[in-house]
């Protein structure tokens, strides 16, 4: 952090947490005590505040609502077996709010602004952070245009929050998925390389359709050929293939994955050959058709390692090897979960415990 903040505390009157049983909740549906809120307006961030979670009001001319200056992030805190609380690349997903604030015409938050609200609020709400092995605090941070008026134009004004759920896992055993080549998520000059709410609205129809076929998810292709794999609806996509691990590379339609780039350090850390770039449908399936498909997997914040068993392609159905058999996703899985709980040595110095 660059310096400190005064940030206002308004602290619940009787907390919530004693009517959840954190360990074991619906992800994404119980929230926590408190919520951090900053107001952007005359040209400055203002002070920001903690205060008990509810709802705000809101102007149905809200700028965000009719003209998608809306962006988010999603992080994790977690608890180790000595009671410890950890954040994993805080500083990561703030820069990747920036990234996606500069592109949505949004004002950047300062990093002292954004860490000290964080830490403020995961210090009053630790008692919401389950200690099971798969579970962790989900940490949403997003920023809105608040501007009261129809008119297409930036936003002068911006509220920043975040707030906090407990969570388990987000995909509760392996997927299957359907390669999407009718529908597209992003192309080059767009905004597919940020966390906008836009993209994924736009995703929710073909997954919709994908869903009524028995898939929970679709791999998105290209936008002008269908014929290179891209990423998935919740997650960066990876495949080893001959010992070798292979991922698309990040460009404009990609989101720089935070999960995504710890499992290829870790993973060239090991002396694992890593290929990121173009990876075509066809090279896959030839692959599976030789037998040198071994794994193919999605990362994410959320999903974590989300294995996948199916891949869905043309109205065919292509079986991958069972997850058992596997080796390198579940030893990174192990790998990523020891150095978030803190169980090992942190050697990229990923982790900021939470004093």
């Amino acid at each position: 952090m660059t310096g400190t903040i005064d940030i206002a505390i308004d602290k619940t009157t009787k907390s919530r947490v004693k009517e959840q049983d954190v360990n074991n909740v619906p992800f994404g549906k119980v929230f926590s005590d408190h919520m951090f809120v900053v107001e952007y307006a005359d040209g400055k961030w203002q002070k920001g505040s903690i205060s008990p979670y509810r709802d705000i009001p809101m102007s149905l001319a809200l700028s965000a609502l009719h003209y998608g200056q809306a962006i988010f992030e999603g992080m994790k805190a977690y608890k180790n077996e000595k009671g410890e609380i950890a954040l994993f690349r805080p500083l990561d997903n703030f820069k990747r709010l920036n990234i996606s604030a500069v592109r949505m015409a949004m004002p950047e938050i300062p990093e002292e602004l954004f860490m000290g609200g964080l830490l403020e609020l995961i210090k009053l709400d630790k008692e919401w952070i389950p200690n099971s092995e798969s579970g962790s605090l989900y940490i949403r941070p997003f920023m809105i245009a608040t501007d009261e008026a129809i008119g297409v134009k930036a936003s002068d004004t911006y509220k920043f929050v975040i707030i906090t759920c407990p969570a388990g896992k987000y995909y509760s055993e392996p997927i299957k998925v359907m390669v999407e080549t009718n529908y597209f998520r992003a192309v080059e000059g767009g905004v597919g390389f940020t966390k906008c709410a836009g993209n994924y609205g736009r995703s929710l129809f073909p997954t919709k359709l994908a869903q009524q076929k028995g898939y929970q998810q679709v791999i998105w292709t290209d936008a002008k050929t269908h014929s290179f794999f891209e990423e998935s609806g919740t997650m960066n996509l990876m495949f080893v293939v001959d010992n070798i691990l292979i991922t698309p590379a990040t460009s404009d339609t990609i989101l720089a994955g935070v999960t995504r780039d710890s499992v290829l350090r870790l993973a060239r850390d090991w002396g694992m050959l890593v290929e990121e770039r173009k990876v075509s449908i066809k090279e896959i399936f030839d692959a599976h058709k030789n037998g040198k498909l071994q794994e193919a997997f999605g990362v994410g914040t959320a999903a974590t390692i989300a294995q996948i068993v199916t891949i869905g392609y043309e109205g065919k159905d292509y079986e991958l090897p069972p997850v058992e058999q596997r080796k390198f996703s579940p030893k990174i899985d192990q790998a990523l979960r020891d150095i978030r709980k803190c169980r090992t040595e942190d050697k990229f110095r990923w982790t900021m415990k939470v004093v």
